[in-house]
């Protein structure tokens, strides 16, 4: 028994008509019948009573034709997630970002995607300080929010938000009351720094060195944003952020104050290259779409 003859099968029995159920399976109507009596033979049984004017189905037809579907269709759902598969629509997609990723830019995407691809298990893993550019490289995550700058070594690198940076302080700290701030506002005040991250990667958060040649004094050391930010409100040192961590993390022992003469984060969609996976590829249609959606202004 073929796969064929249950759907040669179920045709004849839903037209009660071999002429009609050949056209409709676009074989002809002796190839049809000659399988089905084969299907006969093989399971032993009448399935069918032939009329010159039309067919009826046996007892034992009925009987079989309803457990043909129930086949056909499982048969069809194999073959459909094989489909979705292929085509990037099922799986899993591993995501990472460090801290707010891309911020609500970020949150969107993923909303989208879910709902368009709702087969599709997405899984989020959190970085600290610039380590989700070597997630992608070595395969940890298929995909990622990377903060700028990075090493950019087999990287497809694509900007998709600009955020200004803020510089956070204490509550009772000697600039707390400012509006804004300039770079040479924060001479001589200790800065947060990681030995986690790469030291270009350190220096360019910090503006290290100074537009006037001079480096900055440094703080205490962190692991993570939890442990910058708790250092920050205790005084001991300030640091400077992005535009989506004073919306995401907000807190009352801390100030948040834009500087003005510095440049921004640039945030990027990326996928190592040459990873031409259909989940990653579709998750890039995604963003690709909502970028043409978004005006520049929605995306800081």
């Amino acid at each position: 028994m073929e796969l064929h003859h249950l759907r040669y099968l179920v045709a004849v029995a839903e037209e009660c008509h071999f002429g009609r159920a050949a056209e409709k399976l676009y074989i002809s109507q002796p190839s049809l019948s000659y399988a089905i009596k084969a299907l006969e033979r093989e399971l032993g049984i009448v399935l069918l009573h032939r009329t010159p004017r039309r067919v009826e189905v046996t007892d034992a037809g009925r009987d079989v034709v309803t457990t043909a579907r129930r086949a056909l269709r499982s048969i069809d759902g194999v073959t459909a997630a094989a489909e979705r598969h292929r085509a990037g629509h099922a799986g899993v997609l591993r995501i990472g970002f460090e801290a707010t990723g891309a911020g609500q830019f970020g949150t969107v995407v993923r909303q989208r995607f879910t709902e368009r691809y709702p087969q599709v298990r997405v899984e989020l893993a959190r970085f600290d300080w610039g380590a989700e550019a070597d997630a992608v490289r070595d395969g940890t995550v298929d995909v990622a929010f990377v903060w700028l700058p990075c090493d950019e070594q087999d990287l497809h690198l694509q900007t998709i938000v600009t955020e200004p940076r803020f510089a956070g302080v204490s509550l009772n700290h000697r600039l707390a009351g400012r509006e804004q701030l300039s770079i040479a506002d924060l001479a001589g005040q200790p800065l947060m720094t990681t030995a986690k991250a790469p030291r270009f990667w350190v220096d360019w958060w910090a503006v290290n060195p100074r537009p006037d040649g001079s480096q900055v004094l440094w703080g205490p050391e962190n692991d993570n944003v939890e442990e910058c930010l708790e250092h920050v409100a205790d005084g001991v040192a300030a640091c400077i952020c992005p535009a989506s961590m004073v919306a995401f993390y907000r807190r009352p022992d801390i100030v948040w104050i834009p500087i003005t003469d510095i440049d921004p984060l640039h945030v990027a969609f990326a996928y190592r290259t040459g990873n031409d996976a259909p989940l990653v590829a579709s998750f890039a249609d995604v963003v690709a779409e909502l970028l043409l959606e978004q005006s520049p202004e929605q995306l800081r």
